[in-house]
């Protein structure tokens, strides 16, 4: 399995004019897997050799928005740049309880329509991944509101027995979410290869001594 990561950014707090705020780009079999998206990320994806329009999955660590601020005008441009397909697949974008509602309202504030499909897969944090005092608890949030035209997408609880959260898995590869402590509720991703079998013909070899 071939894998290339470019950095688009790896400013802390706020973008600097040669450093970008967080992103980087997992480039995997002409896939792009972004993580994280903060401030002027779409600027530096036109700086690099990426094409944008490959991005099909993205992933947020935490909201603070140095990670995440850049996301609704990403998917905007992306739009820009699409013709509408009802048969493409949807763009997943994963991230803590919460990033549903704020991309749903940033993009309804705005009028913004995306040609595309995308899904927001909510991680449910514990209250022991950041301070007592900064923990917000979202998950009452747009309860009884009707969101017609909001994301579909899944939400995802801890799994005890892992310590993890199963966000994708296929023939080559598991991604997980796991709880990490910060200011606020934050995650960490690990993309873990699977085994793959050899391919020795066994009993040729046999047959050969």
């Amino acid at each position: 399995m071939s894998l290339e990561i470019t950095f688009l950014g790896t400013g802390s707090a706020f973008p600097a004019p040669a450093r970008g705020a967080a992103a980087l780009v997992l480039r995997r079999e002409g896939q792009c897997w972004l993580f994280d998206c903060g401030e002027g990320t779409q600027t530096q994806l036109m700086r690099s050799h990426l094409r944008a329009a490959r991005i099909t999955k993205i992933f947020i660590t935490h909201l603070h928005g140095d990670h995440f601020f850049g996301l609704p005008g990403l998917l905007c441009t992306l739009s820009l740049q699409s013709n509408p397909d009802a048969s493409k697949a949807p763009v997943d974008i994963y991230g803590p309880l919460g990033l549903r509602s704020f991309l749903w309202r940033s993009l309804e504030l705005s009028h913004s329509q995306l040609l595309f499909p995308y899904t927001v897969h909510e991680l449910v944090p514990t209250r022991d991944q950041c301070p007592a005092e900064e923990f917000k608890d979202f998950s009452s949030w747009d309860r009884g509101e009707a969101l017609p035209q909001g994301p579909p997408g899944r939400v995802l609880h801890l799994d005890p027995g892992e310590d993890s959260y199963l966000l994708v898995e296929d023939e080559q590869l598991v991604m997980r979410a796991f709880r990490l402590f910060h200011r606020v509720p934050s995650f960490g991703f690990v993309l873990e290869e699977k085994p793959r079998p050899g391919k020795l013909n066994v009993q040729k070899l046999k047959d050969l001594g």
